[in-house]
């Protein structure tokens, strides 16, 4: 299966700023632009940080008060966190106020692999890198979403074409896929166990596959079957599955 990239979705027209960009003109790029974050790039356009309205924040939050009283927790200014934070809230240009490093995507990564980026280091946007590891791009989760748009009609010919006769080796009408609203339903008589496992796991792969109906029989459950016994049995399956 051909899942989209990155690069399909992703944002070519990138607001960026430099190491020296000035602290007020960062905050006018973001508001201007309606953006809540951006990269920043050296003189390669290789991402060396990035910049969220979180780190601007900080400078905000740690202005001091004149009417408040100062507390002293001298333990808690040598943490790594404490330091990193009061840098940031003396940042006067971006490459002082950024955090680093970068977290980051390539164009020929996957969607699904950008998510889980996104999900892991809960950011809401991933600076594009090409081979050379030069911006070239922006991806936010709102780009990320864009692949649950994709027509029903679209996703059956996928399933039936990579799925069902591609992978399974078998013929087009042998399994009934149908697709209300990108669920897709799966439902047909099959010789093995294992293969109606490969067709409802590679379905699930396919992009813009909100859910799988598994409504699919088998004759023969081989999922007990021992390594001596495998050798001889024969299915379209066999081969794929070795490759799992």
């Amino acid at each position: 299966m051909k899942h989209n990239k990155v690069g399909s979705v992703m944002t070519t027209d990138v607001v960026r700023a430099e190491y020296g960009t000035p602290f007020k003109e960062v905050v006018r790029l973001l508001g201007e632009n309606r953006i809540s974050g951006l990269p920043v790039v050296d003189e390669d356009e290789k991402v060396i940080g990035v910049i969220s309205e979180t780190d601007l924040m900080i400078r905000q939050a740690d202005t001091p008060d004149p009417y408040e009283q100062p507390r002293h927790h001298p333990l808690a200014a040598l943490t790594r966190e404490s330091r990193t934070r009061k840098a940031k809230a003396r940042a006067r240009t971006a490459g002082q106020l950024m955090t680093e490093p970068a977290v980051t995507v390539h164009a020929d990564d996957t969607i699904v692999e950008a998510a889980r980026t996104m999900a892991l280091h809960h950011v809401e946007r991933l600076p594009v890198l090409d081979e050379e590891q030069r911006l070239v791009g922006i991806v936010t989760r709102r780009d990320l979403l864009q692949v649950f748009l994709r027509p029903d009609s679209e996703i059956r010919k996928e399933a039936v074409g990579e799925v069902i006769v591609r992978a399974l080796w078998l013929p087009e009408r042998s399994i009934d896929v149908s697709v209300v609203e990108g669920v897709v339903t799966l439902a047909g008589h099959m010789e093995r166990k294992s293969e109606t496992e490969i067709a409802v796991s590679m379905t699930r792969q396919i992009d813009g596959v909100v859910a799988v109906v598994d409504k699919l029989t088998f004759r023969l459950d081989d999922s007990h079957v021992r390594p001596a016994e495998e050798s001889a049995m024969h299915g379209v399956a066999d081969d794929w599955m070795r490759k799992l």
